[in-house]
């Protein structure tokens, strides 16, 4: 059974990319036609990069691998937020912090940090704070929680990337890059395919189609998870799968 239809990206929008003077050149084998000014984007190849896309994060996320979602745009902002949750994997939907990727104990850092302040009980003024000092406190935890809350639990980079308008998320982009972290994302028709390791050819500014394919990128990430869970590495086997983590067990029930 497909993970998704044509007809889902129809009434979705995937197929709507941007204005024909407004294109990248390099994403010409990727449009079908064009049609009152706008190019549209041939769903066929869409739908044969969504099964190459899936496959490559089921596969990643059942060998314990972990998968940063990453959108920043209000369009895709509730989506990565909500589909990231749901499969228990990190995001992020606020501004991009840079060095998050490239200078990541740093954000270590700064996430024990927030988890620090998250146990100060703001209302007490007993334990030797004021309460101007306790403001300052509160206030520097909300824009920690902004920041980083979304990452609360990663632990290490992530094996890849999940990304809602490549260009707009170029800082993101670009430390991946550095690292070597494979890139899976919506490849509209203004994006450098050349940049994108694993690209969805799609609408990445319509609201319901960010949703869609984020949705699908989850569901891949939950069927590895359900792999990783029912087929545990052979013992002694050196590249044996990481342990389920406590969420991971809560996910599947």
């Amino acid at each position: 059974m497909a993970v998704v239809t044509i007809r889902q990206m129809l009434d979705s929008g995937v197929h709507f990319g941007h204005q024909t003077q407004r294109w990248n050149p390099k994403v010409k084998r990727f449009i079908l036609t064009e049609r009152s000014g706008i190019h549209i984007i041939d769903l066929q190849q869409s739908l044969a990069h969504i099964d190459s896309a899936y496959e490559f994060v089921r596969e990643t996320v059942a060998r314990g691998g972990t998968i940063l979602f990453v959108g920043t745009k209000k369009q895709a902002q509730e989506s990565i937020a909500s589909e990231a949750g749901r499969v228990g994997q990190p995001y992020v939907n606020q501004r991009w912090l840079g060095g998050l990727l490239t200078n990541f104990q740093t954000v270590l850092g700064r996430l024990e940090r927030m988890k620090e302040l998250e146990q100060v009980d703001f209302e007490d003024t007993t334990k030797g704070f004021t309460k101007k000092e306790l403001l300052m406190k509160r206030r520097e935890l909300e824009k920690l929680h902004k920041s980083l809350g979304g990452i609360r639990n990663l632990t290490k980079t992530p094996s890849a990337i999940w990304v809602v308008d490549a260009k707009r998320e170029h800082l993101a982009m670009s430390e991946a890059a550095k690292l070597g972290i494979p890139v899976v994302a919506i490849l509209d028709t203004n994006a450098d395919p050349d940049e994108i390791q694993f690209p969805i050819p799609g609408n990445d500014d319509a609201i319901r189609s960010v949703g869609l394919l984020t949705r699908v990128i989850a569901d891949a990430v939950a069927e590895g998870l359900v792999i990783r869970h029912d087929k545990p590495a052979a013992a002694g086997n050196v590249s044996a799968v990481e342990p389920l983590a406590d969420w991971e067990r809560e996910l599947l029930g």
